[in-house]
């Protein structure tokens, strides 16, 4: 852990992270909540995420953008927190009213995208959940996966099959 010795510092340090709060805060929190399905637990990941970004904020180099950064952050604890034996043991399924509002109101249909979603492997569900609702590019998610573009393609394309042939057999029932 990088300690902030000097006050002027640990203010400068304060600042970015108040700024990255302001900014990111719902981001983080909606990717929580879509990763675990559960508000609670993603509440509690959020707020992890910024603590380790608080901590790491000194030796931020802006190698990738702090969108990019604070997302792997976010990642990396939602995949802990699924590691977690006791999580295993809960149930996780979210109501989409316990979701955090998105930033364009949902359709009568959106529900079941949701649901699709969550029920994607995981590989596939993270690129899915980090190129429609973070809007990151293909790049930006590799950095953030530590895996190579072409490996977020596939993954990206393999989601979007499994998806089409689940959406289109779901409404198909609806009428």
């Amino acid at each position: 852990m990088t300690v902030v010795k000097d006050p002027d510092d640990r203010e400068r340090v304060e600042e970015r992270l108040t700024a990255l709060v302001e900014a990111y805060q719902e981001p983080v929190r909606r990717m929580c909540v879509l990763w675990l399905r559960d508000a609670s637990l993603a509440e509690d990941a959020a707020q992890e995420t910024f603590l380790k970004a608080y901590r790491a904020l000194p030796s931020f180099r802006g190698g990738c953008s702090e969108k990019t950064w604070l997302m792997r952050i976010a990642v990396n604890v939602c995949r802990n927190m699924l590691r977690n034996g006791w999580f295993r043991h809960v149930d996780r399924r979210t109501a989409l009213e316990s979701l955090p509002e998105p930033a364009v109101p949902f359709s009568a249909r959106d529900d079941t995208v949701v649901r699709l979603i969550s029920e994607l492997p995981q590989k596939e569900r993270e690129v899915i959940l980090l190129y429609f609702y973070q809007d990151m590019s293909m790049r930006e998610i590799a950095e953030t996966l530590h895996i190579a573009v072409s490996n977020v393609s596939r993954r990206l394309n393999a989601a979007k099959e499994a998806l089409r042939g689940r959406i289109e057999r779901e409404w198909k029932y609806d009428g």
